[in-house]
């Protein structure tokens, strides 16, 4: 008697069946990549940060620091083009963070087509709520910025490398530094959120590390949203000039 086996299914094609399209495919893909993009913002926003802050030792400090990115490995990668490639890596972080985002909340209305009829409060659940909005807001803040600060378009001084006199001609201007200050708000809120819910996702989200978690993610933000702040405020109220 003929024995018939079944045939063979076809092999896997195109990125949708590779390993990588499968994990990001998946929620738990999805989250992976959050993480790891979310993780790669926040150490730019740190550093950035940290950069903002040299306006306090004057215009050499934060001017030379400036000239320092632009001519940092510029035999290989021409001048500036350090600053390029940061660009182009934080572009594509933001990209993917943000699909991975828009597509894990599609996925959850999806999976959850009826609203509860009481829905009870989590760490974090303001936080949450304004996260879309809070995303906007950043976007487009962030446009605003690079066509202020980077570009020079849009700033009262605008010119290249005079970083020093183009922070303190922009934020003379109150509107200017309240435009900023709901922006890094809203910042504030989305790394609040963000940092808690990386924590979580390593584990750390127990009961007992609750309190702990929710501190360290406040902490955070706390720090960055008035490293931020300082330095527009300080313009505005006279003490850098």
């Amino acid at each position: 008697m003929a024995v018939t086996t079944a045939p063979k299914p076809p092999a896997p094609q195109g990125f949708s069946r590779t390993t990588a399209g499968r994990l990001w495919a998946s929620t738990v893909g999805k989250k992976a990549v959050m993480a790891v993009t979310g993780g790669v913002l926040l150490l730019y926003v740190v550093a950035h940060m940290a950069g903002n802050l040299k306006v306090f030792a004057g215009a050499d400090s934060i001017d030379g620091y400036g000239r320092f990115l632009r001519e940092f490995l510029a035999p290989v990668l021409g001048h500036s083009g350090f600053l390029w490639v940061v660009r182009a890596v934080l572009l594509l972080a933001v990209v993917l963070h943000m699909t991975a985002a828009i597509q894990l909340a599609r996925r959850a209305r999806k999976a959850r087509p009826t609203g509860y009829a009481h829905r009870a409060r989590v760490p974090g659940g303001y936080a949450a709520r304004t996260m879309r909005w809070g995303g906007v807001i950043i976007a487009l803040f962030v446009v605003y910025h690079v066509l202020d600060l980077t570009a020079g378009v849009l700033n009262p001084h605008g010119v290249e490398g005079a970083i020093h006199d183009n922070v303190v001609a922009d934020f003379r201007h109150w509107y200017v530094v309240l435009a900023y200050t709901v922006a890094v708000v809203a910042l504030g809120f989305h790394l609040r959120h963000g940092v808690w819910s990386a924590l979580r996702s390593l584990g750390m989200g127990s009961a007992r590390r609750a309190a702990a978690v929710q501190a360290a993610a406040l902490g955070v933000a706390v720090l960055i949203t008035a490293g931020f702040l300082s330095v527009p405020y300080a313009v505005l109220f006279g003490f850098v000039r």
